[in-house]
């Protein structure tokens, strides 16, 4: 017994309305939290502390993340519910990298601050030194001896060493830059890819549930003809 026309065309019409809503929400994401200013790091131990709270927040972000987007299949609007997802995501780790660049700056400073202050005084120190040698009476030599060279100043030998450090890290930067721009394309690609696959995946699922709200549209409207009938 076939459906009367007024039914079919009532269930392509509920169908068409269903698929629109469809790509409507999928067009649509939600903008996540805004990422607030980091506070000033005022000591080392603070800043170990923040680094260590970085490391653990981020794998709980990865986690709610992961618990999200299983969530996020089991909805009818999938697409729109792992894009909003991935931008809570997104912040929440922006979030946790500029706490450890605060971190980890406070940290480099502090380590050249004290770098100076024992080359400073060293170098304080080594001219005492020298004008307490400089003010002792010299007993009148016997025979002429020849002096002894001349103490090379600690400062002066510390800073050498910095120099010829920073020259080594200044040749090896073009690599190392190079090498961190070939992971970050690396990862960038790998990270396309996958939401590429979810996207794919997601579309299909989003399908399937359209035609399968269809079909059950259409056979409760034959359903309701039949009984009328």
């Amino acid at each position: 017994m076939s459906s009367h026309p007024v039914f079919r065309a009532a269930g392509s019409a509920f169908a068409a309305a269903v698929i629109a809503a469809a790509l409507s929400a999928c067009a649509s994401v939600e903008p996540g939290p805004s990422v607030e200013a980091v506070d000033p790091t005022t000591s080392v131990a603070q800043a170990d502390q923040r680094l260590a709270a970085v490391a653990a927040e981020r794998a709980a972000i990865e986690a709610r993340y992961a618990e999200r987007e299983a969530v996020c299949y089991k909805k009818f609007f999938v697409n729109n519910c792992l894009d909003e997802a991935r931008e809570r995501r997104r912040v929440a780790l922006v979030a946790q990298r500029n706490i450890e660049i605060e971190a980890e700056r406070f940290k480099r400073r502090t380590k050249v601050e004290e770098r100076d202050r024992e080359i400073a005084a060293a170098e304080a120190e080594y001219r005492a030194e020298e004008a307490r040698l400089a003010t002792e009476p010299q007993p009148a030599p016997r025979e002429v001896t020849p002096l002894p060279p001349a103490k090379p100043s600690p400062a002066a030998s510390r800073m050498a060493r910095r120099n010829a450090k920073a020259k080594e890290e200044a040749a090896r930067a073009p690599e190392e830059a190079a090498k961190a721009a070939a992971n970050a394309r690396e990862f960038e690609e790998r990270k396309r890819r996958s939401e590429q696959k979810q996207k794919e995946v997601a579309e299909r699922v989003a399908e399937r549930e359209a035609k399968a709200a269809a079909r059950k549209a259409d056979e409760e409207k034959r359903a309701k003809a039949a009984a009328g009938k």
